[in-house]
């Protein structure tokens, strides 16, 4: 395994070898995201993405907060200043406009606003402790929430609902917000392993079906018609899964009937 980045706002863990927890960690500041910690984590999915031995990627919070979005004192300096924040782009957190190739759950532990709330809707999945609440409160502060939450938060819950979020700021608890789809799954109990537990089923799968799988209902996600989704999803990626040799694989342990033996994804 190639070393990690090194990271400062982030702990980096391994539950199991396959996959990768990555704990924000700055609890005392609601664990909200610097322009650096921008620059961070974007490199840790980067890593998540190129490192054929893991398959599936965890993000949560230390502390009351899963992330309670952008670092307004540093904002304010840049105002102060007359620079602009640099953001990379697969935005806030490297998630929030990520496509990346391997899955990313969010294990919402606590307060989600903002920039955490944008990272949560694109998300793959989204567990939430009964703790957990979602609010994209922009407006209150004369911001707007540009990092990708938008267009996508009305996919996901649909347009109207989608407005009440954007232009009221107000707050959801979490069960409100498994009831409109932005949430998977409430847990009473400890979100992280139960978020764990559902990336150990991902990872006992084939890791190039994963990652095509994936990329067909990402390709609908980004836009394209059903079949114009699943043109592309056959001319472009479903050849490189068939000439890897996970697809033997599969198909042969089931008529020896015995669990397969996946080999790490080159796709």
């Amino acid at each position: 395994m190639a070393p990690p980045p090194q990271t400062k706002y982030c702990i980096l863990s391994h539950p199991t070898p396959e996959i990768l927890l990555v704990t924000l960690n700055r609890p005392k500041q609601l664990n909200c995201i610097s322009a650096e910690g921008n620059e961070e984590l974007d490199a840790v999915w980067k890593w998540l993405d190129s490192e054929p031995k893991l398959c599936v990627g965890i993000l949560t919070g230390t502390g009351r907060a899963f992330c309670a979005g952008a670092d307004l004192k540093e904002w304010n300096q840049a105002n102060a200043s007359g620079k602009q924040r640099k953001m990379p782009s697969s935005g806030f957190g490297g998630l929030s406009r990520r496509k990346g190739r391997k899955p990313v759950l969010a294990a919402v532990n606590g307060i989600c606003f903002g920039g955490g709330c944008e990272m949560a809707i694109n998300a793959d999945m989204v567990f939430a402790s009964t703790a957990a609440t979602f609010s994209l409160p922009e407006v209150k502060r004369g911001v707007v929430a540009i990092a990708g939450a938008l267009p996508r938060i009305a996919r996901v819950v649909g347009k109207q609902r989608a407005m009440e979020m954007a232009l009221t700021g107000r707050v959801l608890k979490a069960e409100e917000a498994r009831e409109w789809g932005l949430v998977n799954r409430v847990v009473d109990g400890d979100v992280v392993d139960e978020c764990i537990a559902v990336a150990k089923e991902i990872a006992g799968n084939s890791p190039d079906a994963v990652i095509v799988s994936r990329e067909g209902v990402n390709l609908a996600w980004e836009g394209l018609g059903a079949d114009a989704a699943t043109e592309k999803l056959i001319a472009e990626t479903y050849p490189k899964l068939l000439a890897g040799e996970n697809i033997h694989e599969g198909v042969k342990a089931f008529v020896e009937k015995r669990k397969p033996v996946w080999k790490a994804s080159k796709l």
